[in-house]
C-alpha cells in the first residue's frame, strides 16, 4: 500500500514538474524572437499643448493650466495632426463629438466653455456654429494673465469628414467619449459608407454602450471599450499560459498599463507574437490605468519599457519620443 502511495506522489510530482516546465517554455520570452523594428508610436490627439498632471481631474480644465508653449499647434486640429505625423507618428488618436446637425466634429470636451469662446454642449450646435468658434480661446499658461492662442483659432475645429479626407492614408484611433449608444450607431452609419481599405487603416474605442451598438453592425471593425478590454485581460489572465486565444481576442485592440503588463503571461515578447497572430494592436500607457491621458512622453518614461520592445507606446510628446527611435 505504501509502495503505491509513493507511485501515485511520484506521478503526481512529475505531472505538476512538467506541467510547470511547459508553462515557463511557452511563455517566456527568451524562446520567442521579435522583429528589430521600431515600437508603434501613438500621438495622443496630434501635437498639442502640454499641461500639468498634478490634481487632475476628470472635469479639470487643461486649457487653464497649460505649460509655456512650445509650439503653436492645438490638439485635435489638422496642424497638431500633420505635425504630429511629421514627427514620427504611425497612429494618431482623435476625440469625436456628436453635432446638432448629426455630423462629428474633432473636439475634447463635450462642453465648450474651457476652451472656446462659446458655452454648452456641442451636441446644441450645429457644425457650422462649432467651426466659427475660437477653439484658443480659454488657453493660458499664467492663471489667466495672458492668452497666447486667443483669436488665433478660429475654423480650426475640423469634422471627421475632414480629417479622413485630409488624411487619406493615415491610420486614426477615434475616440467616442460618451456612453450615449446613439452616438455608436451614428458611427456606424458614418463608417459603414467607407471603403473596407479605409475601414482597416481606423479603430474606436470609447464607451460600452456606443461601442458595443457600432461592433453589432461593424463586426470586422477594430474596437475597444473598458467592457471589452477588462474582459480580454481576465481571459488571458485565466487561458493564456496555454497559448491558446479565443475569437473575443482577435483583430482588437488592447491599451495595457506599463505597471499590469509584466504580470501578463509571455511578456513582452511571447505577449506580443500571440497578440500580432491574433491580430490584436498592443499600446502601452504609462502607470497602472488610472491616470488622465497618461503617456510616454520623456526618454526616462521610454528606460522603464523592456529593451527590446516593440509593441505600441501611447505618447503626448511625439515630438520627444519619437526620434529617440530615429523616427
Amino acid at each position: 500500500m505504501n509502495k503505491i502511495k509513493g507511485l501515485f506522489k511520484s506521478k503526481t510530482t512529475w505531472f505538476f514538474l512538467i506541467l510547470l516546465l511547459f508553462i515557463y517554455v511557452n511563455n517566456s520570452s527568451l524562446f520567442a524572437k521579435r522583429g528589430e523594428g521600431a515600437p508603434l508610436l501613438l500621438a495622443h490627439r496630434g501635437l498639442g499643448q502640454t499641461f500639468s498632471m498634478e490634481g487632475i481631474e476628470n472635469d479639470t480644465c487643461t486649457a487653464e493650466r497649460i505649460n509655456e508653449p512650445e509650439y503653436p499647434f492645438l490638439e485635435n486640429t489638422i496642424p497638431s495632426i500633420e505635425a504630429a505625423i511629421n514627427a514620427g507618428a504611425d497612429l494618431v488618436e482623435i476625440d469625436v463629438q456628436p453635432t446638432k446637425d448629426h455630423n462629428f466634429v474633432i473636439f475634447h470636451d463635450w462642453t465648450l466653455d474651457c476652451r472656446t469662446n462659446g458655452q454648452g454642449v456641442t451636441r446644441d450646435y450645429t457644425t457650422s456654429e462649432l467651426q466659427a468658434l475660437d477653439i484658443g480661446y480659454g488657453y493660458t499658461a499664467d492663471e489667466g494673465k495672458t492668452f497666447p492662442f486667443r483669436g488665433k483659432a478660429v475654423n480650426l475645429m475640423p469634422t471627421l469628414d475632414e480629417v479622413l479626407g485630409y488624411f487619406p492614408k493615415t491610420p486614426f484611433l477615434i475616440h467616442i467619449k460618451s456612453e450615449d449608444q446613439n452616438e455608436g450607431i451614428q458611427m456606424a452609419n458614418y463608417l459603414e459608407k467607407l471603403p473596407e481599405s479605409r475601414l482597416e487603416q481606423l479603430t474606436v474605442y470609447g464607451g460600452d454602450q456606443p461601442i458595443a451598438a457600432l461592433r453589432e453592425r461593424l463586426s470586422n471593425l477594430r474596437t475597444m471599450s473598458k467592457a471589452t478590454l477588462k474582459k480580454n485581460l481576465l481571459i488571458y489572465t485565466a487561458i493564456g499560459w496555454t497559448g491558446y486565444l479565443p475569437a473575443s481576442l482577435k483583430h482588437g485592440q488592447l491599451h495595457i498599463p506599463e505597471k499590469v503588463a509584466p504580470w501578463l503571461w509571455g511578456w513582452p515578447n511571447r505577449f506580443l507574437n500571440r497578440m500580432d497572430n491574433a491580430d490584436t494592436r498592443v499600446i502601452v500607457v504609462e502607470g497602472n490605468g488610472s491616470g488622465f491621458s497618461s503617456g510616454f512622453d520623456t526618454s526616462a518614461d521610454i528606460k522603464r519599457l523592456p529593451e527590446d520592445y516593440s509593441g505600441g507606446i501611447w505618447t503626448n510628446r511625439i515630438d520627444k519620443i519619437a526620434p529617440l527611435y530615429n523616427k
